[in-house]
């Protein structure tokens, strides 16, 4: 479990649950019952954050790392926006 932690690998298993969640709240959208796709802005927010996180982890180049916070802001701005309307 340790190895998990320190490879930074810990993080793709989130981002694969993330990905996982954002499938599951399409799927029961689509059935009627979920909650508004507007949600899902959200969840992009953290998943722009959790890739900073993985590419700061694995060492990349300060750009990328950049691009993935920048795009977290984006989506938390857009969840934001929409919420104060």
């Amino acid at each position: 479990m340790s190895g998990l932690f320190a490879s930074g690998r810990i993080v793709d298993v989130i981002l694969a649950l993330t990905a996982a969640e954002a499938v599951g709240i399409v799927l029961y959208r689509h059935s009627g019952r979920g909650p508004p796709l507007e949600f899902l802005a959200t969840l992009l927010s953290g998943i722009g954050l959790l890739l900073a996180l993985r590419c700061a982890l694995a060492g990349a180049w300060w750009g990328w790392i950049a691009l993935c916070l920048l795009a977290a802001l984006a989506a938390h701005l857009a969840d934001m926006r929409r919420r104060w309307r």
